[in-house]
């Protein structure tokens, strides 16, 4: 009985942390270029009752033995890379990568984070920004006069300014490329670092390589779908009621077996 228990209190933890995870995508599902997780679990190690294959006579084998399975254990949270839908802000400085890629980022220690979250700003030097003041890499500064801003699908960035009539390039936007981008470590704000496991960044010019083209004016949304996770959410709640069941089932055993008299 008791190897039920913990068996069945293995399955309980395992749907919490399915919740939490699911209730994570559920929080972001209007979060700029969010990506969402997926918990995947393995079964524990098996206690083995009878060997399959063993001898049975001097001329025959066990066909099948006997393993007990002691529950199920959290592996890994993945994050799914797939595309979200872009939608239409009509801001200049609001970029999508349609494809493969992430805009990088200059944090304030100087290291370089990544994010799909395209939603910039132009801070007062004229820097193009995240919301919170991080510097896009490589750093395109605005001039301050400029009447408008022009970013094409290969990342190069135009402005317009007054009394002229030709487009001046102020700059071009490289994307990064991991590959493994399921490895990359998520910092919150939106940005991701990279790890061993995800491998080095490779950064290029938007629409070669196999890099991602940009559209301006436009952003990816969350790729969180409302019914796969409220379905996912229904599943993992079952799931756990039915393993406190057999925690239930098991101590109700053990009170009748400690309830026999000799």
């Amino acid at each position: 009985m008791l190897r039920a228990l913990w068996t069945a209190a293995s399955g309980m933890q395992s749907q919490e942390t399915n919740i939490d995870v699911v209730a994570n995508n559920l929080a972001n599902v209007n979060t700029t270029g969010f990506k969402k997780s997926r918990a995947d679990f393995q079964d524990l190690m098996y206690q083995n009752l009878k060997t399959s294959g063993s001898p049975s006579t001097t001329t025959t084998q066990v066909p099948t033995g006997i393993q007990i399975g002691l529950g199920t254990r959290l592996a890994a949270v993945s994050k799914l890379y797939t595309s979200g839908n872009l939608t239409q802000s009509g801001n200049s400085l609001d970029m999508a990568v349609q494809g493969n890629g992430f805009f990088q980022i200059q944090m304030p220690d100087g290291t370089t984070s990544y994010t799909r979250a395209g939603a910039f700003k132009q801070d007062s030097q004229g820097r193009i920004v995240t919301s919170d003041g991080y510097p896009m890499l490589p750093e395109i500064v605005l001039p301050t006069n400029a009447t408008n801003v022009s970013i094409g699908n290969d990342g190069t960035v135009s402005v317009t300014l007054p009394s002229q009539t030709t487009p001046t390039t102020v700059g071009t936007i490289q994307l990064a490329l991991f590959p493994n981008p399921a490895g990359l470590s998520a910092l919150g704000q939106n940005l991701l670092t990279q790890t061993e496991s995800s491998g080095n960044a490779t950064t290029g010019t938007p629409g070669q390589n196999g890099i991602g083209t940009l559209s301006q004016g436009f952003l990816e949304m969350s790729n969180v779908d409302l019914a796969t996770e409220m379905v996912n959410m229904i599943v993992g709640q079952r799931a756990y009621e039915i393993n406190s069941k057999a925690v239930q089932a098991a101590d109700q055993m053990l009170q009748t077996a400690n309830q026999m008299k000799s």
